[in-house]
């Protein structure tokens, strides 16, 4: 729970920052937490399959 509010704050700081990014940075910030929320999302539907 900690890891997803975190995730949060980053995003809405990240996203506060867009304003002032190149696009190019944007996007690639956009898939970096993309990629870690993908990530996350495999890891907890794995665990919820094995209880």
């Amino acid at each position: 729970m900690i890891a997803l509010v975190a995730a949060l704050l980053l995003l809405g700081i990240v996203l506060g920052a867009v304003v002032q990014l190149p696009v190019s940075v944007s996007v690639v910030a956009a898939s970096v937490i993309g990629c870690w929320l993908l990530v996350f999302a495999v890891r907890e539907r794995g665990r919820a399959r094995r209880d």
